[in-house]
């Protein structure tokens, strides 16, 4: 597979799994580091990007969630976005810090974008946290 194709194949990976589609992008940089294709430090970078803009998705899907929130196909209702805006409200910005965690990491973003975080603050912390899942992940594999 050319360098490039695995590239555009890792961020769309990684971009959805940022999103609240269910998808994993943990696996395609582990066998991308695992077979040698392009340096570590870019597949960390382009997982990195494709993860934090994917989150940015889901912080917009916040700021327009009282429209669209009682649409069919919305991936968050009730519960799970009470539940999400009191885990924020409770542990305030420093909680995106987790937006790399399974379940709960997708609705924080969304979260953070239904109680109006600043786009600045969310964008640091979001990419800090991608950032440091990846490195996690590079020092296993590697």
């Amino acid at each position: 597979m050319s360098t490039c194709w695995a590239m555009i194949g890792l961020f769309l990976s990684s971009f959805l799994a940022a999103t609240l589609f269910p998808a994993q992008s943990e696996l395609a940089l582990a066998g991308l580091l695992t077979s040698g294709t392009g340096s570590p430090a870019l597949l960390i970078g382009v997982a990195t990007l494709g993860n934090t803009l994917g989150s940015l998705v889901n912080w917009l899907l916040g700021r327009w969630a009282h429209r669209l929130g009682r649409r069919r196909w919305f991936p968050l209702k009730g519960d799970a976005l009470r539940k999400a805006e009191r885990w924020y409200h409770r542990y305030g910005r420093w909680s995106l810090l987790l937006s790399w965690a399974p379940v709960i990491g997708d609705p924080l973003t969304l979260a953070a974008g239904l109680l109006r975080e600043p786009l600045a603050p969310f964008l640091l912390l979001v990419a800090l946290a991608k950032l440091g899942r990846y490195l996690v992940i590079a020092w296993l594999v590697l």
